[in-house]
């Protein structure tokens, strides 16, 4: 497993496992407790999931000492404002059954995210929190936070795969010394991306398939990647990206497929902002 640094200190795979629509409690618990007998250390999982719970109890039983694994969850936006965030915290650790996160992040910005932010602030100096960050966070909003509190997030997780690539964020990212973690690596099977032709010949060459292209691709380009199934064989097959190393001129190829847009939203688009901050009350 290769690692990155946070901004301050702290070392974060650069893959990882997430949750994201694993609803079915049991299978969630299965699925975790697979992907760390693969090699995952890295779980990601959010308040909005409905499965901390199922995480806690992988991680009870898998074995593995809790130094060892990089767990991350999300405040979400009903609990936003930093009463009901310091809360939903605690609750968290609770159902995760831990006594600290290695990585917490504001899932949405909107709410009062800033009353989130001192929650964290808070608890991340307390202990409880090793590092604290964003998620779906534009630049705008993200320079907005930095420059009106006092510790700047370690991470924001943005959609990020080979169709769009955010790499004006990640210059404003990098500026500010956060580092850009994906949500969405493999685009949800968009623009046929399991079946590209573009990531299909680069595959070739090294003996790898799509979606594990995709993923090599992100890794060199310096992103956190935390591809999600519910398939061991396929977990397997995600994780086995570290032996290979893809040529420039290949880099290249792929970064032309960057349409430079989202495949799924914008938080920019008014009806967006009204759905998201609808799931507040």
């Amino acid at each position: 497993m290769e690692f990155v640094e946070l901004n301050n200190g702290v070392k974060m795979p650069i893959l990882g496992y997430g949750v994201f629509q694993i609803a079915d409690q049991e299978e969630c618990e299965r699925c975790v407790l697979d992907a760390i007998e693969v090699g995952y250390r890295l779980i990601d999982t959010a308040q909005a999931y409905g499965n901390e719970e199922a995480v806690g109890r992988a991680i009870k039983k898998c074995g593995i000492p809790r130094e060892e694994l990089f767990i991350t969850t999300k405040v979400w936006i009903s609990n936003a404002g930093y009463e009901k965030a310091k809360q939903s915290i605690e609750e968290s650790l609770e159902r995760l059954q831990l006594d600290y996160l290695d990585l917490l992040l504001i899932h949405q910005p909107f709410g009062d995210y800033y009353g989130t932010y001192r929650a964290m602030e808070e608890l991340y100096k307390e202990g409880k929190l090793k590092a604290i960050g964003v998620s779906n966070f534009y630049p705008d909003r993200l320079i907005d936070l930095i420059k009106f509190n006092e510790v700047v997030p370690a991470v924001n997780q943005v959609e990020t795969h080979v169709f769009n690539q955010q790499a004006n964020a990640n210059e404003i990212m990098k500026k500010y010394g956060v580092q850009i973690e994906s949500w969405g690596p493999f685009a949800e099977g968009k623009n046929n991306l399991f079946t590209d032709e573009t990531l299909k010949a680069v595959g070739d060459k090294y003996n790898k398939s799509n979606a594990q292209v995709a993923l090599r691709y992100l890794i060199q380009s310096g992103v956190v990647v935390i591809p999600k199934s519910v398939h061991k064989e396929r977990m397997i097959q995600n994780i086995d990206v570290f032996d290979f190393e893809l040529a420039k001129e290949d880099m290249d190829l792929i970064a032309d497929l960057d349409k430079g847009e989202s495949l799924f939203f914008s938080h920019y688009n008014p009806q967006t902002v009204e759905y998201l901050t609808s799931l507040a009350r």
